[in-house]
């Protein structure tokens, strides 16, 4: 059975991830709220069965213009805290 938590980035224009994970550890869907829609539209649709582990990979660290984050980043972020125990499934 999937598990599905909320995560809300900081320093980014989005709001709200609301992630959904299968037992496998690969990703079941991502819905964002807020930013740039077009362009996040496309990453929560390319991440969809994804290992989360390799979503981290490729997402961290990732900059936005002169900030030191990004909504890639910011999943990445969102994916650290699900795989350290630190997100409240819903």
């Amino acid at each position: 059975m999937a598990k599905k938590f909320r995560y809300h980035p900081k320093g980014v224009c989005s709001q709200l991830y609301e992630v959904e994970i299968n037992d496998d550890d690969t990703i079941k869907s991502l819905k964002i709220t807020g930013g740039c829609p077009g362009n996040l539209l496309g990453i929560s649709k390319m991440v969809v069965g994804m290992p989360v582990d390799h979503v981290i990979e490729i997402f961290e660290g990732t900059p936005c213009g002169f900030k030191k984050t990004s909504c890639p980043d910011q999943i990445a972020r969102a994916l650290k805290s699900y795989k350290n125990g630190e997100v409240e499934f819903i």
